[in-house]
């Protein structure tokens, strides 16, 4: 084997190499409210209204599907590695609940240790009739002819099952 030969099947096999390592990164990607480390936003109930909130956090990522008046500014910290499903390293959720004037009533904290798991019920609901397969679907309608195009078979304006007409 020429030297050239060798140096170029070096060079490929440190650039595969390096590819492969890169794929083996882990990934670390933050969603939602975006706060640097360490941060504890100083919200003082009584003393900071919605337009302050609004200007020190921004727009809240969701407000309270039955109250309007809680706001929850909820961080995201995934982990994604190859094609594995990514896996949550953090979560901090912060709820602001405002009285009826827009005044903070009282501000809580969650993190991953609040989390519970919910458990998905996977039941559909069930239709009429029978299920076709691939074929029947396709090669369902061969042969049959289209009603519009037979004398004395067109419906009247408003659906299929009303009466008639006599041409």
């Amino acid at each position: 084997m020429s030297p050239r030969l060798q140096r170029a099947l070096a060079a490929a096999a440190v650039i595969l190499a390096g590819g492969l390592a890169a794929a083996c990164n882990p990934t670390l990607r933050t969603h939602g409210y975006r706060y640097t480390e360490g941060e504890v936003p100083e919200i003082t109930p009584g003393e900071h209204n919605q337009a302050s909130i609004m200007d020190m956090l921004g727009s809240p990522s969701v407000r309270g599907t039955f109250d309007e008046n809680t706001w929850y500014y909820m961080t995201d910290t995934r982990e994604y590695l190859s094609y594995l499903k990514p896996s949550t390293q953090a979560r901090r959720i912060i709820a602001i609940t405002f009285d009826d004037e827009g005044t903070v009533a009282n501000v809580e904290e969650y993190d991953m240790g609040d989390s519970r798991q919910v458990a998905f019920v996977g039941r559909e609901t069930p239709t009429r009739g029978r299920e076709l397969s691939v074929l029947e679907q396709i090669l369902g309608n061969v042969g049959r002819l289209p009603t519009e195009q037979l004398p004395g078979q067109q419906n009247l304006p408003g659906g299929a099952g009303g009466p008639r007409r006599n041409e």
